[in-house]
């Protein structure tokens, strides 16, 4: 038996690999933002720190290290604490069973898509008890924006996912990536014939997707002109980045499962071509919609936080509710 082959060696280098996965995705998104951030808004981005500036994560790690992280007085120091580190598990739990390939992934599990958005609720009651324990007028305004945003867009989110279910029959990630192989029309987000309003189905999840990893136009939980920095305002240091790292892992997070639902996963475009470049097709389409999430961003200005309500109870969840309607209907007659 090979060395690499046994369970808990192979489980431990999973364990490495997602972690430089997240830490290198967290480094140079920021960067690949900032560098977005200053294209779209005709200004210079980050370029002094190495060539191009491919050294600023690196000088922004260093001094985040290198500052101490303050309790201050009167907060619960221990959920103050604990508040980074519940944010950012469940993204490692998560991409524990993203297939980034057809043997590309750490646990193959029958049930990976509720595991996902399983461990993906605890992001919010972290964030919440960031806010809470800060013992901050604007952080915990910002808990309680969180809490309310999350549960208005998680409603549509799991139609769209009971939705897919119905067309899947499977919560397996690998084996709906398997049900879309051949040709770019076999992937979900173009199967109008199972329903008509697929790529609408496709959309209403990316927008829910944006408002779940507080995204702009969705950042009300982190409204610089009204809250300061939201439930991070009396994070720093470490504490401070660790919550960053949080947020673009879990862009990571939901760029993949779109591309696994909605894109045909490591399956090729083009009907073949899908094994051993299956893990470069899933990186490109993910990396395609990591770029639409920071264009979106540096696009559009924050909206107002009852028109981001709104938007979900008024609009997102009724069309949600319709097209699982009219799947189960085209399901039915099909």
């Amino acid at each position: 038996m090979s060395f690499l082959t046994l369970e808990p060696i192979r489980l431990l280098l999973y364990l490495v690999g997602v972690c430089a996965f997240v830490g290198a995705n967290a480094a140079y998104l920021v960067l690949a933002e900032r560098k977005g951030a200053g294209r779209i808004q005709r200004r210079p981005g980050p370029n002094e720190a190495g060539y191009a500036g491919l050294l600023q994560p690196v000088a922004d790690g260093i001094k985040l290290l290198a500052k101490q992280i303050m309790v201050p007085p009167g907060t619960d120091a221990l959920l103050f604490r604990a508040a980074p580190l519940m944010v950012m598990a469940p993204s490692l739990m998560c991409l524990a069973v993203i297939p980034f390939g057809a043997n590309l992934v750490a646990r193959d599990l029958n049930i990976g898509l509720l595991l996902v958005f399983s461990f993906g609720s605890i992001n919010v009651m972290a964030l919440m008890l960031g806010g809470w324990a800060s013992r901050n007028k604007f952080a915990i305004i910002s808990s309680a924006r969180v809490v309310s945003q999350n549960v208005a867009y998680e409603i549509p989110m799991l139609l769209v996912v009971i939705t897919m279910l119905m067309v899947t029959g499977t919560m397996n990630l690998n084996e709906i990536i398997h049900q879309q192989a051949g040709w770019f029309w076999n992937w979900n987000v173009f199967k109008v014939w199972v329903n008509p309003l697929m790529p609408v189905t496709f959309v209403i999840f990316f927008i829910c997707m944006l408002a779940e990893t507080n995204r702009a136009p969705f950042d009300m939980a982190e409204a610089e002109s009204e809250l300061v920095a939201g439930a991070f305002t009396e994070y720093g240091g470490m504490g401070f980045g660790v919550f960053f790292m949080a947020e673009y892992a879990n862009i990571v997070v939901g760029c993949c499962l779109a591309t696994i639902l909605f894109l045909g996963g490591w399956q090729s475009p083009f009907g073949a071509l899908s094994g051993v470049l299956g893990p470069l097709w899933f990186l490109l389409k993910m990396y395609a919609l990591i770029f639409t999430v920071i264009w979106i961003r540096w696009t559009f200005p924050r909206t107002q936080f009852y028109s981001l309500l709104n938007l979900s109870w008024k609009i997102l969840i009724p069309l949600s509710l319709f097209t699982l309607v009219l799947t189960g209907v085209m399901i039915k007659i099909i």
